[in-house]
């Protein structure tokens, strides 16, 4: 009897040993291509009787699921939505940042010492925004694209935007144009995935820009494919099951105005080469265009927002390519109906929900959210920005970012839809 049950335990450790190594292996040399539909999928319909063979995967995925939940859970702190351990730290002044970013010149921060109060009801608001969120997902008469999808059925170069913090079990969502540049730096500080010589940065806005949207900076989502292989998605699930998820939103029609601005009237090499280019010829007849972005601005060659508009507008371009991440619609970048965020954000009340945020998740202590910049693109500028947007125009685009407005709880606007 004890040489059975010894043999059966060294079976037990020699296959959690070989586990381990292949992870770590996987870790550091990434995988071939595999992908796999897991014990947490959305049912699908039913095939075909499953085989004795199918049994035995089927019961050797859920024994790996149970497996590599226990094996995570041991690494993580106090797990549990919001329910982090306080770290005991000292609170790093802000520092005002190198404005040599010709965005960041021409925007500017809003240094004025105004204290984001909490609100008493900022838990009966998150849990609004919750509820509405949930129930339209769940509602089957308001459809939009890729909606009753599964988790398992997002591809991995659409999980780019989630941002994953082990150290403190946090995933961000970021949404362009909603303050992602000050939530980067956030997640850098806490995440301790970027070194300013050799030390893990302190002050959110002692971060560069350059640094803060570079794609290698961030441990995001679609990179476990490369370093987990078939386990990916495992891992996927249980930490979205275990950390504290939350993502910023905006009024979509004033994100699109704010896009427009930072990439269009700026001078921007990367979009107007794009983008610019190509809406230039299409909207505005132009022909033999400069090749670059200055010589552009220096004839009064620019974008305007009703060429912009088009351009979104226009069937063949998203035949060409997705709609670039900064006028990509919310749930197509953060898969709400898919995930279940803990804390829905607005930029609208940016300073109240970022330091509500951040004592729930208790680094309160550790860091303040930056100041925010000064100027915003204003609600009240949509009308002016519309005026010369035609009618049937302005109706399509509310079509096309529909399911934003009424997921996040932004109201129609009747007055831009209505002569």
């Amino acid at each position: 009897m004890t040489k059975a049950r010894l043999f059966r335990l060294s079976v037990v450790l020699g296959s959690v040993f070989m586990i381990l190594l292949i992870i770590v292996y996987w870790d550091n040399v990434g995988t071939a291509h595999f992908y796999l539909h897991t014990s947490f999928s959305r049912p699908h319909a039913p095939d075909a009787p499953p085989t004795a063979a199918q049994d035995e995967e089927r019961k050797g995925l859920l024994d790996m699921d149970e497996f590599l939940e226990k094996l995570l859970s041991s690494g993580l702190r106090q797990n549990g939505p919001l329910n982090r351990k306080t770290e005991q730290a000292p609170l790093q002044g802000s520092s005002r940042p190198d404005l040599g970013n010709l965005e960041e010149n021409v925007r500017g921060y809003d240094w004025s010492t105004r204290i984001a109060r909490v609100s008493l009801d900022q838990e009966k608001l998150q849990a609004e925004r919750r509820r509405a969120l949930r129930e339209f997902c769940a509602n089957s008469s308001f459809t939009f694209p890729a909606k009753e999808r599964s988790f398992d059925d997002i591809p991995n170069y659409e999980l780019n935007h989630l941002i994953v913090d082990d150290r403190h079990g946090i995933i961000y969502c970021y949404v362009p144009k909603v303050a992602c540049t000050n939530w980067k730096r956030v997640m850098i500080v806490l995440s301790e995935s970027l070194l300013d010589q050799g030390v893990p940065y302190r002050d959110p806005l002692d971060i560069p820009r350059e640094h803060v949207h570079n794609s290698s900076t961030h441990l995001t989502f679609n990179k476990f494919w490369r370093r987990y292989g078939k386990f990916s998605r495992h891992l996927m699930k249980i930490k979205l099951k275990k950390y504290t998820k939350f993502l910023f939103v905006r009024d979509p029609f004033v994100r699109l105005i704010s896009a427009f601005r930072s990439k269009f009237e700026l001078e921007n090499e990367e979009f107007y080469r794009r983008f610019a280019i190509p809406m230039l010829k299409l909207y505005s007849n132009h022909t033999n265009l400069p090749t670059s972005v200055s010589e552009a601005f220096k004839a009064g060659l620019k974008v305007s927002f009703p060429d912009f508009i088009q351009y979104l507008l226009d069937p063949r371009t998203e035949k060409r390519a997705p709609f670039n991440e900064h006028w990509r619609q919310v749930y197509r970048l953060c898969h709400p109906c898919q995930i279940d965020y803990d804390f829905v954000g607005k930029l609208e009340t940016l300073n109240e929900d970022a330091a509500h945020l951040l004592q729930l998740l208790k680094v309160d202590r550790l860091l303040h959210f930056p100041p925010s910049y000064r100027n915003r693109t204003a609600s009240s500028w949509e009308e002016d920005w519309f005026a010369k947007i035609p009618l049937a125009w302005r109706q399509q685009l509310y079509k096309l970012y529909e399911a934003d407005f009424v997921l996040f709880g932004y109201p129609k606007p009747e007055n831009l839809l209505k002569d």
